[in-house]
């Protein structure tokens, strides 16, 4: 057995398909003496039992991106390195056995044509000439994706890892790592049961076991593992070579050839959660008892789709283990506790499709310290700390195996691991009968007074008339919209102006009670940030940031703090509560409760009153359009602010309201318009930079200024007022895509289904063009506007600047 360096630049923590794939690609990129650690031997766990379906569509262009980047590394591995890797390029095929099955799989094929993946529509019979042995009896439709493929998990392994030995990575089975070392926040090394290793960084890809190997480093990682099944059967009559990969979502079923007989996998509509401490620390290629009652449901559905099976003799019924996360997406990237340890796990069954490309983002990631594209889908900074407690994990994860092959509803929630953060005003909106929502861990009403549970569809929305109610509340009358959920981080100190002057692109010197908005920045000038800070003091800001991003920003903030740098970063969100008071009544509605100084107030301006005896700190902004202010109180104070708000008329109002009419002043969200990638002028915030002073990410503004950077996001307001988009669907002009939606919404203000895209023809974007909207195959009319839909003060309320 090799001895272990003293010394390695990365230590890759796990020998399955993620810690092959990021080993191989670390070493590709020059990092040669990185080694990995696998406890046991190569592949155990979970990868060597991995069906392995690679499909190359995934819900965004980034994530795709990271599986086109696989089916290349996958189908040149062998010529590379002259090992088998088992890849199989025989393409898949999608069915639909209702209609709204159907609309699912033709969005998903638009979506594919826009990120040039091949997907072709098809009828029930050709679908039954790829598959022969299929009952298409009851199927309506189906989607052809020939790129599509497999590969045998412990041939890639090997063939990844050959491909990093010969370029000097090393490889240690057998090795345990007992600790993780660190010093001020960072990693330093690892304890392992041969000897320490010192090192610059970790990149943890522990799958089964990250829960407990993040804990070692003081490391929240919300993962679990859930029992998952597929059926094996002897040869069977009629199946020769090799079929596309069969996907009977409605049947909740993978189905595809496997030694001449069939493997039949699936993720039935709950599955069964692996308690803690059962996988033992010799669990390696063990599988777990077979489970009948609880497959055989989905064995009916199978023998329904290929009769055949009814008489198939049965060769085994595999249950592995497989990791989930509470939202269904992986980790990748780096842990917000410890810097230099960067997470690769949690991969949700889709461990082997995505890891060729999440193995190259994470190596990418390791080496600068961002991956190559946004992820934030994946960031490992996404989640609250109450997702990574035993209690949600077990009840969320057999929900997120369940919803696997869901139909992606509109307004689809999860029903498990909820009430896991309520706002200060919850009681309230329960009397007031509000229909809730997880934002994060927080529970936010979406609307109110509907008495049955929401229909879900693709037509219009079963809430529309809530919605409509409460935007025209706030429109004509005044309405209340709670922004509790909003991340509240105090930055503090003698240096603290001039911290937030480098960090943010906005000009951050101005005088107590001014409000900014800024974004803060990467060195590429992308978007890490947007947010709302208010300066409290000479030496004291309040940041507003958004609901999913406390955890992230806090990071940044920290880790671009100076050693000299007299500075504090305090998390307050849990301290205060936000009630936004919105409307042309709302300016009585403050006169009536004693706040009528803040008639006066100009925009982007703050300052303190009292309401109901309870100091409240007002601002003068609006998200969704209207004239009013946000209210910052102690969250003891909010059921007493509200209460005397509600007595002079104000409604409640819900996050669809405020989505609908945010789409309409053409406000911008994180995670739909802006992300990392896009910059300020591309998102036309160009109004919120101060071009004067150097700020990370200034120097790459200047030159994307000097190439003529255009905004890219534009308004869309559509002909057909019955037409209902959802946003993320292809954006077409002259028969070309030119971009795609990032929100939709009905504008009850202006009387049209509405979209925000982010269009990167030019062309496209000029004021009145008409482009087109493909919906599940079908193109909707409207037409491009450069601003905001509805303004009701003519001009955008924005920072006088």
């Amino acid at each position: 057995m090799t001895s272990l360096p003293n010394h390695a630049s990365v230590v890759v923590i796990g020998g399955g398909i993620m810690g092959c794939s990021t080993l191989y690609h670390l070493a590709a990129n020059g990092i040669a003496d990185s080694i990995l650690l696998e406890r046991n031997q190569l592949t155990s766990g979970t990868t060597w039992h991995s069906a392995a379906q690679v499909r190359a569509l995934r819900s965004t262009k980034n994530l795709t991106h990271l599986i086109r980047h696989s089916i290349d590394l996958y189908s040149r591995l062998e010529e590379e390195t002259g090992q088998q890797t088992g890849w199989i390029n025989r393409g898949s095929l999608s069915i639909a056995t209702n209609s709204d099955r159907l609309i699912h799989i033709k969005r998903q094929e638009a979506l594919a044509h826009l990120f040039g993946v091949r997907a072709d529509s098809i009828s029930p019979g050709e679908a039954k000439e790829r598959w022969p042995l299929m009952n298409a009896e009851d199927v309506v439709g189906a989607v052809w994706s020939p790129d599509d493929g497999r590969v045998g998990p412990s041939d890639l392994c090997a063939a990844l890892v050959k491909g990093a030995k010969s370029r000097g990575a090393a490889i240690h089975e057998n090795t345990s790592v007992t600790g993780i070392k660190t010093r001020r926040n960072r990693v330093v090394g690892v304890e392992t049961t041969r000897g320490d290793v010192r090192c610059d960084a970790i990149a943890l890809c522990t799958g089964l076991w990250s829960r407990e190997a993040g804990a070692m480093a003081g490391v929240e990682i919300p993962a679990l593992a859930c029992e998952h099944f597929y059926l094996l059967t002897k040869p069977i009559d009629g199946i020769v070579g090799h079929l596309p990969t069969l996907s009977d979502h409605d049947g909740h079923l993978y189905i595809r050839d496997e030694g001449g007989g069939l493997l039949v996998g699936c993720f039935e509509p709950q599955g069964k959660p692996i308690s803690p401490g059962t996988l033992g620390d010799d669990f390696a290629f063990q599988l777990l008892q077979e489970d009948w009652d609880h497959f055989e449901p989905m064995t009916f559905n199978a023998i329904h789709r290929i009769p055949a099976l009814e008489h198939a003799e049965v060769r085994t019924l595999l249950n592995g283990p497989e990791s989930f996360t509470p939202d269904g997406s992986f980790l990748l990237g780096e842990a917000a506790e410890t810097q230099g340890l960067f997470l690769g796990c949690g991969m949700n069954s889709v461990g082997v499709a995505t890891a060729g490309g999440a193995g190259m983002a994470l190596a990418h990631c390791v080496e600068h310290g961002y991956p190559p594209v946004d992820l934030h889908e994946a960031d490992p900074k996404r989640f609250a700390p109450e997702f990574n407690s035993l209690s949600a994990l077990t009840t969320r994860v057999p929900e997120v195996l369940g919803k696997h092959y869901e139909i992606s509803y509109p307004g689809r929630q999860w029903t498990s691991a909820r009430n896991l953060r309520a706002t200060p005003l919850h009681r309230i909106w329960t009397s007031e009968r509000a229909h809730f929502g997880q934002v994060g861990a927080w529970e936010r009403p979406l609307y109110f007074r509907k008495n049955e549970e929401p229909v879900l569809g693709f037509g219009q929305p079963d809430w529309n008339e809530q919605v409509r109610r409460e935007v025209l509340a706030a429109h004509k009358g005044v309405a209340m919209f709670e922004q509790s959920t909003f991340g509240k981080i105090e930055v503090a100190g003698a240096d603290a102006c001039s911290f937030l002057e480098r960090v943010c692109s906005n000009r951050m010197d101005r005088p107590a009670g001014r409000a900014i908005y800024t974004s803060m920045l990467n060195d590429r000038g992308g978007i890490e940030s947007d947010l709302t800070a208010i300066r409290l003091d000479e030496s004291r800001f309040r940041l507003f940031v958004g609901t999913t991003a406390t955890k992230k920003d806090l990071a940044w903030l920290n880790r671009h703090l100076l050693e000299r740098e007299r500075v504090t970063v305090v998390d307050r969100s849990r301290d205060f509560a936000i009630i936004g008071l919105m409307g042309p009544g709302a300016a009585t509605v403050a006169e009536a409760v004693g706040a009528g100084s803040l008639n006066g107030l100009g925009y982007f301006r703050s300052e303190e009153a009292k309401i109901a005896g309870h100091k409240v700190r007002a601002v003068r902004l609006s998200y969704v359009g209207e004239a009013g202010w946000e209210l910052c109180c102690r969250a003891d104070a909010a059921e007493a602010v509200y209460a005397a708000i509600r007595a002079c008329g104000a409604e409640p109002a819900g996050l669809h309201a405020q989505t609908s009419m945010r789409i309409e002043k053409r406000f911008l969200a994180y995670g739909h318009e802006l992300d990392s990638d896009i910059s300020p002028m591309e998102a036309g915030l160009g109004f919120a930079v101060d071009w004067s002073k150097e700020f990370i990410g200034s120097a790459a503004l200047k030159r994307m200024r000097v190439d003529g950077c255009e905004n890219r996001i534009v308004s869309i307001v559509l002909d057909d007022i019955d037409a209902v988009p959802l946003g993320n669907e292809p954006v077409m002009h002259e028969n070309r895509f030119v971009g795609k939606t990032t929100s939709a919404a009905f504008g009850f203000r202006v009387g049209a289904p509405l979209a925000l895209a982010d269009l990167t023809d030019r062309a496209a974007r000029r004021n009145g063009t008409q482009v087109a909207i493909n919906m599940a195959g079908t193109l909707h009319s409207g037409r491009v506007v450069n601003g905001a839909t509805f303004d009701p003060c003519g001009k955008r309320m924005r920072p006088d600047l």
